[in-house]
């Protein structure tokens, strides 16, 4: 029995070896992590894949501005157990994020992910074409989806991390490599 549950703290280990297992040490070189280094996800949208008790699915979002004054999410990163894939539970897993941030009120949502995977949600590089990311990234992988219609219409400049900041009891921090870079408020 596959159920999708909101992420509980006990679930980080977990997920950090979930994580590790489908993406290795080089995840955290990627520049979406520069996004999300040393802040929390949004509040209410850290979403698991629970079977038998077992973490087999994850993925987050995080508070991004898509330009100046444009609040918008970033996705990522989203894995599933490798025994578990070809199920459809990473479609699963996309759509109750989606809806998910779509009921908290969130308008736009970006990624950098595979177009042709993500472009059955409505993402397209359209929304993403006139902003960049603080690094290196392929333009043809930067997507966005409105979720609200017009929300990213002019969206132009640098996508910045607008999130709240991790703090040394927030869980979070110990369980990633790096962690005493982080910057913490407190």
């Amino acid at each position: 029995m596959l159920s999708i549950r909101e992420e509980r703290p006990t679930d980080i280990p977990a997920r950090e070896a979930l994580l590790d297992t489908c993406f290795g040490d080089e995840r955290f070189e990627k520049t979406c992590e520069r996004l999300r280094e040393g802040r929390l996800p949004a509040e209410g949208l850290s979403l698991v894949v629970e079977a038998d008790g077992a973490v087999v699915g994850t993925v987050r979002l995080w508070r991004v501005t898509a330009g100046p004054d444009r609040p918008a999410l970033m996705l990522g990163p989203i894995a599933v157990d490798p025994a578990y894939q070809g199920f459809g539970i990473g479609s699963k897993l996309v759509r109750a994020a989606l809806a998910r941030a779509r009921s908290l009120g969130h308008a736009a949502v970006l990624l950098v992910g595979d177009a042709p995977y993500y472009e059955r949600f409505g993402f397209s590089t359209e929304p993403a074409a006139l902003l960049w990311l603080p690094g290196p990234f392929e333009r043809r992988r930067f997507l966005g989806l409105e979720l609200t219609p017009g929300a990213l219409v002019g969206a132009c400049g640098l996508v910045a991390a607008t999130g709240a900041f991790e703090t040394p009891t927030s869980g979070l921090a110990a369980s990633r490599p790096g962690a005493a870079r982080f910057h913490y408020a407190g």
